[in-house]
């Protein structure tokens, strides 16, 4: 029996729904049908979630690990011998292993936690409720979205285990190290696993890209026009988009370098010399990869960003009690970063001898990107000034995102500058820049919509003192941590070796490495912190005893506390007004529910 709601399409659209549209609710499914191969788009945000959450904590594990190696070179850990066993011999990293970690740290947290695990979590739950559709376009599709990704996650996870080590050829992968078997230990089945793995990926997300952008077109509920949607469904529809446009090239790069590594082709190799014997290489160019590579990179910044800048915007108005300041221009901003994130790939590449005079053209187009993210932030900081502002451990988050956001973007402009980037590249001020700004502040946004949304996921509140506990650690060891990396990096230290200690430039920092890795083991037990609290209060949270438990405007809030598999019991709600009417609704409540008609004389936003 399948748990698909069939409604017509038209009745979809326009809010109404036949007589027995929930007639499957009557039969109690089965335990496999409800919750594993669930095509509710609610439950499968939880599966992505829930993936997401683990990949989190092994990636952030890993961190753990060649932090020690960085902060204590000369020092032996026992307890990573019996963590990581060959690896780690009498408790010291191997060097191979070690890049192995920061490959594998980088591959699980971009794409395996920030992509599917934010955009997978929060597209699936919030798209259908805010714009007041039963469920996603494609339900089917949608489900088959996470069992790619899961199986992608399956396949990864196992490369982890192969005896010559996963992937370690950086997380971009560049040949010829991934290209060429022979290269490393990293460069062999590992490095097969990763990038089927990573192919799977693709797939997973070009499914649900899809899907949120069909649903958001088509399934919007009646007076639910584009200009009455929620900051945080725009933001979503943006970053499907980029994923759709983008991530085919990059599953292009993936394939030829299969081909190369297995079929005897040379798309990037060529002239390639090992032991004094020469390969039958010849016409390939390593920097093609580069470009196909960096041509997904950079939109994936903005990929991993927007569904926080959408979900910050919401948790701001939310609990400044204020309407979101410039909504127009947060739409355009939007538009703007969308378009410009494709026009600036090859500001990663200024080392690769690009011609200066196309440098020039992508250092314009580079610092233009700078401007709709201004104003992005200026628009949060006017929503939140002067308002009644609640800080709960969500809009405490979505803070933080702000913050983070802002001081991480700044040094963005000068790696931006191609003249500057030429000493910074490959140095930790890079290393330092896009943590924060693509790391740490992503992680924010996605925190700040767990503790905003988990009422609506769970029917229940997660523990408010564990969550400003994990909030003031993670915030203030994010700075810790990344901030002093900007001073290593300007005084050249290079990123990716294994140990500093053997040069006496980079000496002097030996105890600030030793700092920054004993801040890290602290920030990644308050991260296990929020993984009891989540998981304790889904079960033994405080329960939700009224729909709209943060006085919130939008159409998620006027279903059931736990809704069931389409949404809403009855009708679905028309919509009358925009998404931010937070005002004196003339009963003693400072906030209007789209769902409410316009009072005589009133005007739409």
């Amino acid at each position: 029996m399948s748990n698909q709601v069939i409604i017509d399409g038209p009745n979809v659209a326009h809010g109404h729904h036949t007589g027995d549209a929930h007639a499957h609710e009557h039969h109690e499914q089965h335990f496999i049908w409800k919750y594993i191969f669930s095509q509710d788009h609610k439950i499968i945000a939880k599966q992505f979630l829930i993936t997401g959450i683990i990949w989190a904590v092994i990636g952030a594990l890993m961190s753990v690990f060649f932090r020690l190696q960085l902060g204590f070179p000369d020092k032996t850990f026992p307890i990573m011998e019996k963590f990581l066993g060959e690896w780690a011999k009498g408790g010291k990293l191997s060097p191979e292993f070690y890049y192995a970690l920061v490959t594998m740290h980088g591959t699980i947290l971009v794409f395996f936690v920030l992509t599917a695990g934010l955009s997978g979590t929060f597209a699936n739950l919030l798209i259908p409720l805010q714009v007041g559709a039963r469920d996603m376009a494609s339900p089917f599709m949608n489900m088959m979205s996470y069992w790619f990704f899961f199986l992608a996650s399956v396949i990864m996870f196992v490369s982890l285990f192969v005896e010559t080590g996963p992937a370690s050829g950086g997380w971009t992968t560049y040949p010829p190290l991934s290209a060429l078997k022979e290269a490393s230990l990293g460069s062999g089945v590992g490095m097969d696993l990763w990038l089927v793995a990573m192919a799977l990926f693709v797939v997973s997300s070009l499914l649900g890209g899809l899907n949120y952008i069909a649903t958001i077109l088509n399934m919007r509920t009646k007076g639910m026009s584009m200009t009455r949607m929620p900051l945080t469904i725009w933001a979503l529809f943006f970053t499907a988009v980029l994923g759709v446009l983008s991530f085919p090239v990059l599953l292009s790069g993936f394939v030829l370098l299969i081909f190369d590594r297995n079929f005897g082709t040379s798309f990037y190799l060529s002239e390639i010399f090992i032991g004094g014997r020469a390969l039958p290489h010849i016409g390939g160019s390593a920097i093609l990869y580069q470009h196909l590579f960096w041509f997904l990179g950079h939109p994936e910044v903005y990929i991993i960003m927007l569904p926080g800048m959408g979900m910050a915007s919401e948790i701001l108005s939310t609990n400044s009690r204020k309407p979101i300041f410039g909504y127009f221009a947060m739409i355009i901003s939007l538009i703007g970063i969308t378009v410009l994130a494709f026009l600036v790939w090859a500001h990663h590449m200024f080392v690769t001898g690009m011609s200066p005079f196309l440098g020039s053209i992508f250092v314009l187009l580079t610092l233009l990107i700078a401007v709709p993210s201004a104003v992005k932030v200026f628009n949060w900081l006017t929503t939140i000034w002067r308002g009644n502002i609640r800080f709960t451990v969500g809009m405490m988050f979505a803070i933080g995102f702000v913050s983070l956001f802002i001081s991480g973007g700044l040094t963005g402009i000068f790696l931006g500058n191609s003249a500057l980037d030429i000493n910074l590249h490959d140095t930790y001020f890079v290393v330092a820049h896009f943590h924060i700004v693509m790391g740490v502040s992503a992680f924010f946004g996605m925190f700040a919509g767990i503790y905003h949304w988990f009422p609506k996921m769970f029917g229940r509140f997660m523990n408010n003192t564990l969550g400003y506990i994990h909030f003031f650690i993670t915030f203030i060891g994010a700075y810790l941590i990344f901030w002093p990396m900007h001073y290593e990096g300007i005084a050249g230290m290079p990123r990716r070796y294994y140990d500093y200690s053997a040069w006496e430039s980079f000496k002097q920092f030996g105890s600030l490495n030793a700092f920054i890795s004993v801040v890290v083991i602290v920030v990644f037990f308050a991260q296990l912190l929020f993984v009891y609290n989540f998981f304790a209060s889904i079960w033994r949270g405080r329960k939700v005893t009224t729909m709209n438990p943060w006085g919130s405007t939008t159409l998620e809030w006027t279903t059931p506390i736990r809704p069931g598999h389409g949404n809403w019991e009855g009708d679905i709600p028309e919509v009358y007004r925009w998404p931010y009417d937070y005002k004196d609704d003339g009963n003693g409540n400072d906030f209007i529910p789209q769902t409410t008609p316009l009072r005589p004389g009133e005007e739409a936003h």
